[in-house]
C-alpha cells in the first residue's frame, strides 16, 4: 500500500509540475505579445509627438502675432520669438523620440516592460487604447495670452428666514436656528477688453433654505392652501427644507491687479475689495418637513417630503461684498414661498459667501 502511495504521489507532482511548465509557457507567450503591442503602439506614439509639438508651435506663433497686432513688440522682436519657439520645440521633438527611443531598446533588449518613474512618466506622450504608459500633460502646452474666463467654487452658509406683509424677521421663525446653504459653480467674463473693472459672473447653484417655526407649528398643506398651524403636543424639533436649483447672474465691480508675463496676462481680485450685485432663477427641486415628537412614551421622528404647495420656479435679487475669496452674502426671493396663498411670504438669507479660485 505505501508503495502504491508513492507512485500515486509521484505520479500528481509530475503532473502538477507539467501543467505549471505549461502556464508558464503561456504566460511567456502572453507577455511577449504584450511587449510586442506594447513597442508597436510606441512607435505610432512618436509620430504624435511631433503633431502635437508642431500644433504647440503654430498655437506660439499666432500667440506672438496677437502681441504684434496690438503693439506690444516690434517686428523684431517678433521674428525672434518666432525662431526661439521653432527652436524650442524642435529640442522637444529630439528629445522627447530619443525618450520613447530608448524606452523600446529597454524593452526589446530585455523582452520586459519598464516603467521606472510611473508619475513622471505621465507627463510625456499619449495614450492608445488600453495603454496608459505615456501621457501627454497641459503643462506641454502655451499659455493662453488672454484669458477673459476662469471659474471657481461657490459656497455660501448663514441666516435664513421668511418676512410677509405686517411681519418682522424673526416673528414667525426661530432667528439662530434657521439657516441657509448653497453650493455651486461660477465663471467669471472680464466685460472690457482693456480692463478688469467690470465682471460678470453667472453659473449654477443648489440652495437649501431651512425654516424652523416657533411656538410648536408646523407646516400643513390643506389642497392648494399650505398653514402654520399648532402641533397637537409639544415639538422637539421642527424643521422646514426648501431645495432649489438656481443660476445666478452677478455683476461684479472691483479694483484688481494685472499680473504681465513675457507670453501672457492676467487679472487677479486677491486682496481686493469686491461688489456684486444681481439675481438667480431656476426651480424648486425638494421640500420636506422634518418633526420630533413624543407620542405615549415613545420617540417620533417623522421626515415627510412632498411638495406643501412651494413655488416652482424661484427666482430673486442677490449682492455680495468681499475681500479677495470672502465676503458678505445676502439673497432675497422675489417669488412667493408657497403658491396662491392668502398671505405671502418671502425666503430672506443673511450670511457668509466663499468664491474659491
Amino acid at each position: 500500500m505505501n508503495t502504491i502511495t508513492k507512485y500515486v504521489v509521484l505520479v500528481t507532482l509530475c503532473f502538477i509540475v507539467n501543467i505549471v511548465k505549461a502556464q508558464e509557457t503561456e504566460n511567456d507567450s502572453i507577455s511577449i505579445k504584450k511587449i510586442e503591442s506594447k513597442i508597436k503602439l510606441l512607435e505610432e506614439v512618436k509620430s504624435k509627438i511631433q503633431e502635437e509639438e508642431r500644433e504647440f508651435l503654430k498655437t506660439e506663433v499666432e500667440l506672438i502675432n496677437q502681441q504684434l497686432e496690438k503693439g506690444q513688440i516690434t517686428e523684431e522682436e517678433a521674428e525672434k520669438l518666432k525662431k526661439e519657439a521653432a527652436k524650442k520645440r524642435a529640442l522637444n521633438i529630439e528629445n522627447r523620440l530619443a525618450i520613447v527611443d530608448n524606452k523600446i531598446a529597454l524593452m526589446k533588449r530585455n523582452e520586459a516592460y519598464y516603467d521606472d518613474n510611473p508619475s513622471e512618466s505621465l507627463n510625456f506622450g499619449v495614450s492608445i487604447g488600453s495603454f496608459t504608459g505615456l501621457t501627454f500633460n497641459s503643462r506641454n502646452r502655451p499659455r493662453k495670452f488672454d484669458k477673459r474666463t476662469t471659474s471657481d467654487l461657490v459656497f455660501a452658509l448663514g441666516f435664513n428666514n421668511a418676512i410677509g406683509d405686517g411681519q418682522k424677521i424673526g416673528d414667525a421663525y426661530n432667528f439662530m436656528h434657521s439657516g441657509f446653504v448653497e453650493l455651486g459653480w461660477a465663471w467669471k467674463t472680464r466685460v472690457f477688453e482693456d480692463n478688469n473693472a467690470v465682471r460678470l459672473k453667472y453659473g449654477f447653484s443648489v440652495q437649501w433654505n431651512k425654516l424652523t417655526p416657533k411656538d410648536d407649528r408646523y407646516f400643513v398643506q390643506n389642497g392648494n392652501t399650505t398653514t402654520l398651524e399648532t402641533f397637537p403636543s409639544e415639538l422637539k424639533e421642527s424643521e422646514f427644507r426648501i431645495t432649489n436649483l438656481v443660476f445666478p447672474v452677478h455683476f461684479e465691480f472691483g479694483p484688481s491687479k494685472k499680473i504681465e508675463r513675457k507670453n501672457y496676462f492676467r487679472y487677479t481680485t486677491s486682496k481686493h475689495v469686491k461688489v456684486g450685485i444681481g439675481g438667480y432663477a431656476g426651480f424648486n427641486i425638494g421640500t420636506q418637513q422634518k418633526l420630533r415628537f413624543e407620542e405615549d412614551g415613545d420617540r417620533v421622528k417623522q421626515k415627510i417630503r412632498r411638495n406643501y404647495n412651494a413655488s416652482p420656479f424661484v427666482y430673486g435679487l442677490s449682492a455680495y461684498v468681499g475681500y479677495g475669496g470672502i465676503g458678505i452674502y445676502a439673497k432675497y426671493d422675489l417669488s412667493p414661498m408657497f403658491k396662491d396663498q392668502t398671505f405671502d411670504q418671502n425666503n430672506l438669507s443673511l450670511g457668509f459667501r466663499f468664491d474659491l479660485d
